[in-house]
């Protein structure tokens, strides 16, 4: 499988200090995915007490990440 990033996303990375590693392993083994309303997927797994939550589109093959963010888990997780 690939990973792609956004010009968006590579931008978001970079300015959040947020390790690409980290974003696959979120979308490879996420603890929750949702759908968004643009049918894109959102991959949440919890590192330390944050929530890293990844935006992407695509499948087994080739994933497309758009933004990648930390988030409190309080606000996102059931």
């Amino acid at each position: 499988m690939r990973f792609y990033y956004t010009d968006h996303a590579r931008e978001n990375l970079i300015e959040r200090k947020i390790r690409k590693e980290i974003v696959e392993e979120t979308i490879l083994n996420p603890e929750e995915v949702l759908d968004d309303k643009k049918s894109r997927k959102i991959a949440q797994k919890i590192f330390g007490n944050r929530l890293l939550r990844v935006v992407y589109k695509g499948d087994n093959k080739a994933y497309i990440v758009i933004t990648a963010y930390y988030a409190n888990p309080k606000r996102y997780l059931k």
